[in-house]
């Protein structure tokens, strides 16, 4: 097995190619949309939740064409939701993955279009899987949970509600298995959805859990960064979320205590793996493992 970084390398160089043609082309009109879609999604970013689902399809034998179209529906989200936080109406930054957010650069009602578009075309990716129907609606399910109030957009929207107070530690927990966590999750168990049949709910469970503290370790990992790195380093405005008055890990727990969590999701993550290979898929984990270790790294 090549090492972790041939292979993340490999599979977002992978990813990107696949992007450039299933993205609508720059010289069709909408022209100014397709552009700024184009710049919201190519050329950035750590591709944590393609590699996420490339990686636990793997354990299932998963179809090459159906992780594909899964790792581009994720990371269209994805892209959309960092196109529409960036927003001045939102967390009005004006850097993203080292360059100017989408709003700076093509404004803001295109900036917001662009996320619209993403949002769509993120479902219309997964109707391209060739899949059973069930294991597609399946898809459709994970990736718009994880998406929506319960996911993604409730967590923002808590977030947004949580400026310039100090909410306890397990409301800021629940924050953020939504806000970060509920994407990270459908991307690992949106790959066993693209196995020879259905995940078995050993495999569901444990993949479950091993997301979810991942999840909360990339997100924790991030509050740490945010006071510990530079902007050049993160590719984004540092310190913004003490001068904003944000809740983070890093506020409630301190630097070092906010280490010790990251540390103990970890190895949450690293139980669930040994559960699902000794479930009978030995060998079959070990890429996972490495993305664990590299959201951990980052903090270095």
């Amino acid at each position: 097995m090549t090492d972790f970084n041939a292979w993340a390398r490999e599979r977002a160089e992978h990813f990107e190619r696949c992007a450039e043609r299933a993205l609508p082309p720059e010289n069709r009109l909408p022209w100014k949309l397709n552009e700024a879609v184009r710049y919201a999604v190519l050329d950035g970013g750590k591709r944590v939740r393609p590699l996420l689902a490339y990686a636990a399809g793997d354990i299932v034998q998963a179809q090459s064409e159906a992780l594909d179209h899964i790792a581009l529906a994720l990371e269209y989200i994805h892209s959309y939701s960092l196109v529409h936080d960036d927003m001045p109406c939102m967390d009005n930054d004006t850097l993203r993955r080292g360059k100017l957010t989408t709003h700076r650069k093509y404004g803001e009602a295109m900036g917001m279009l662009a996320g619209d578009a993403l949002q769509a075309q993120a479902f219309f990716e997964l109707t391209q899987c060739k899949l059973p129907a069930e294991q597609v609606v399946s898809l459709v399910k994970l990736l718009s949970a994880a998406a929506g109030a319960a996911g993604m957009c409730g967590g923002q929207a808590v977030d947004l509600l949580s400026v310039h107070t100090k909410p306890d530690l397990e409301t800021l927990t629940l924050m953020h298995r939504m806000k970060t966590g509920a994407m990270i999750r459908a991307a690992a168990l949106m790959g066993l959805y693209a196995g020879q049949q259905m995940p078995s709910a050993m495999l569901i469970g444990q993949m479950t859990a091993y997301s979810q503290a991942v999840g909360l370790a990339f997100q924790i990992i991030d509050d740490i960064l945010d006071v510990t790195a530079d902007t050049e380093v993160l590719g984004k405005t540092a310190g913004k979320d003490e001068a904003d008055d944000k809740p983070t890990f890093v506020s409630l727990l301190g630097l070092e205590g906010a280490r010790a969590r990251a540390r103990a999701e970890h190895e949450v993550a690293m139980q669930a793996l040994a559960a699902i290979e000794e479930a009978g898929f030995a060998g079959k984990t070990e890429r996972l493992a490495q993305i664990a270790d590299f959201i951990m790294s980052r903090d270095h």
